[in-house]
């Protein structure tokens, strides 16, 4: 009998994401096409031959695991972001992450194959992945099938607009001048604080507020008030 069933999935993969921590991460993917990443594959699923022909397709689906938040259990209702973190709504209406079974999937952009001896990796864009989610399956999007134009949402008729003006401190300048990918790393911080990633009962707060993140190999400061945003300090960690 199915409601008797247990079913047992083993990681093929790993995404290896600018995002060390769920604070900041995109609602939803491609919205930061600035993000690269990596799928790197596990054994025995490191095998090449799994890819083949995987370049006829320029976007990938990416079924995951919420690992950050799957030993949290899950409600009914949940308080959705989109509403303003305060009104409810049924899980299996949204795309909480404290879900029945923790499953997630996210369409990003496919950038090559990589291989090193017997490692191998998509290389990937646009993800909306935390660093280290365990990856359960890779299928090709079809566009003719995946993108219905006729489909709607009144939940989410079309993407939110963050009008955030975000500008660079003179100290968090000085820091970028010492990095190598330099100008990859500022357009990477610029597009995802343009997405806002404060709480939402905090966007209503018009007073100078100052938050962190860890992005890729760097701690992040920036201060924000109403629309506003600074870019403060920039530092290895």
């Amino acid at each position: 009998m199915v409601e008797n069933s247990t079913f047992n999935f083993s990681p093929i993969a790993v995404a290896r994401t600018p995002y060390k921590e769920k604070f900041a991460i995109p609602r939803q993917p491609g919205l930061v096409t600035a993000a690269k990443g990596k799928v790197e594959f596990l054994s025995p699923y490191n095998n090449p031959e799994m890819l083949r022909d995987i370049e006829q397709h320029s976007h990938l689906w990416l079924l995951f695991i919420f690992h950050g938040t799957a030993g949290q259990g899950w409600k009914p209702l949940i308080k959705a972001p989109r509403l303003g973190g305060n009104q409810k709504t049924g899980v299996l209406a949204s795309r909480s992450t404290f879900r029945p079974n923790p499953v997630g999937m996210s369409v990003v952009k496919f950038d090559g194959v990589e291989t090193h001896g017997k490692k191998t990796c998509l290389l990937i864009s646009g993800m909306d992945l935390m660093d280290g989610t365990p990856i359960i399956d890779i299928k090709p999007y079809i566009p003719y099938s995946d993108a219905l134009t006729e489909a709607t949402s009144e939940f989410a008729p079309q993407a939110q607009q963050h009008d955030i003006d975000v500008s660079f401190a003179e100290q968090a300048l000085a820091a970028l001048s010492k990095v190598a990918n330099a100008r990859e790393l500022k357009e990477l911080i610029f597009q995802v604080l343009k997405q806002d990633p404060r709480p939402a009962y905090k966007k209503k707060d018009t007073s100078w507020q100052e938050y962190g993140m860890a992005l890729d190999s760097y701690n992040i400061r920036w201060k924000i008030s109403d629309t506003t945003c600074v870019v403060i300090d920039i530092s290895p960690n």
